[in-house]
């Protein structure tokens, strides 16, 4: 029998937020641990760490998306490499300025292979967001390249590394997962304690890019009773100026719920999910939503358009204003519409988004660099 797979797992933890990086690395690395896997789970933060297998580092900075590491970062991680005998090193990127480029090097000098998922959002797109997606892109690809793996979310996101020079072999396309036996359609009583008949909802962090502004204004010009709610869940640099624009019984503004089952409660009330964002990579609130059965709608960017073409309404990023009203006066005129694209949405998370499957494609990396470790897992 083959020794157990020993992995770094270099990514993100917060106690006082959650969005698409923190849920990539919880989800991942408790399913890799459920799968016999040892993960030595390394993240920067305040949090204390809780088990033997959990290293806590200090940065320069507050924000779990924006770090800059202490000086001694490289040592730490290098000397946990080798005291604990790691077999392979996973990185989330961005995880660090100091990290993230000298990595690779890093790894190859100890023997050790090293993996990374790029979750840069991009949009293929000519616009602002386009630009910056580009240069950030452009400015990884050559780190990218050193990578024994480096997973991605879409066929469209593997071409824009090739463009850039990271070779075709060295990409792996694993969308990101859900859990479907959890996210899943089910009873809710938070449309009751909204007093709502219909709920929009919108889920994820309330910053430019995401559009929320257009949301809201949208919204309140779609003519719908004032039993016909939009619930805005999560915060960010928008959030206090919109809640102060737009103070109205008819849109709630919950703020951060980090309590995932209060998160899924809120889901199933949702009789329409609507992703306004100008950039994405692909969206896990959006496959949360998709997957408890809510009629989902998203703009055609990042990955998004391609996981809910079939399965949802798509809206194309140059018109939006008029197609989000468009898509939501629809979608609460016809309940059996909307019921047909939540039955859809959540067909599609299973078929093609299910975490289970995520970690199967995950493993199957590890072991094609490692194969003499972890063999045994499933």
């Amino acid at each position: 029998m083959s020794e157990t797979l020993r992995v770094a797992w270099l990514g993100h933890q917060s106690g006082r937020a959650g969005d698409g990086l923190l849920t990539y690395s919880r989800e991942t690395v408790a399913g890799l641990r459920a799968r016999g896997i040892k993960v030595f789970f390394v993240h920067h933060g305040s949090l204390p760490a809780l088990t033997d297998d959990t290293l806590t580092l200090r940065s320069l900075t507050g924000s779990h998306r924006y770090i800059i590491s202490s000086p001694r970062t490289k040592r730490v991680i290098t000397d946990l490499l080798r005291r604990e005998q790691v077999d392979l090193v996973h990185v989330s990127l961005s995880f660090s300025t100091l990290i993230d480029f000298g990595l690779p090097d890093l790894c190859h000098e100890l023997g050790l292979p090293v993996v990374a998922t790029f979750h840069v959002p991009y949009d293929s797109r000519f616009s602002l967001w386009q630009g910056i997606s580009t240069a950030v892109y452009r400015l990884y690809a050559q780190s990218l390249a050193s990578f024994d793996r480096v997973i991605i979310f879409s066929e469209q996101q593997k071409g824009l590394l090739e463009h850039y020079g990271v070779p075709a072999i060295n990409v792996a396309v694993i969308p990101n997962g859900v859990d479907v036996e959890k996210y899943a359609p089910g009873p809710s009583t938070f449309k009751q304690t909204l007093e709502a008949t219909a709920v929009v909802g919108y889920l994820g962090r309330v910053d430019p890019e995401k559009n929320v502004d257009l949301l809201v204004r949208a919204f309140q010009d779609v003519d719908s009773g004032d039993d016909v709610k939009l619930v805005v869940v999560g915060s960010g640099s928008e959030r206090r100026r919109l809640e102060r624009r737009y103070a109205n019984r008819r849109i709630v503004f919950t703020g951060q719920v980090l309590d995932e089952t209060e998160r899924i409660a809120m889901l199933r009330a949702m009789d329409i999910f609507v992703l306004p964002s100008m950039v994405e990579g692909l969206s896990l609130s959006l496959l949360e939503a998709m997957a408890c059965g809510v009629a989902p709608v998203a703009t055609d960017v990042g990955s998004d358009g391609e996981a809910l073409r079939g399965a949802g309404v798509v809206l194309d990023p140059k018109d939006l204003d008029g197609q989000l009203r468009l898509a939501m006066r629809t979608l609460l005129e016809f309940p059996e519409f909307r019921a047909e694209l939540g039955r859809r949405a959540r067909a599609r998370a299973v078929e093609r988004y299910s975490l289970s499957d995520n970690l199967d494609r995950l493993l199957a990396v590890y072991r094609e660099l490692r194969p003499a470790a972890g063999a045994a897992a499933s």
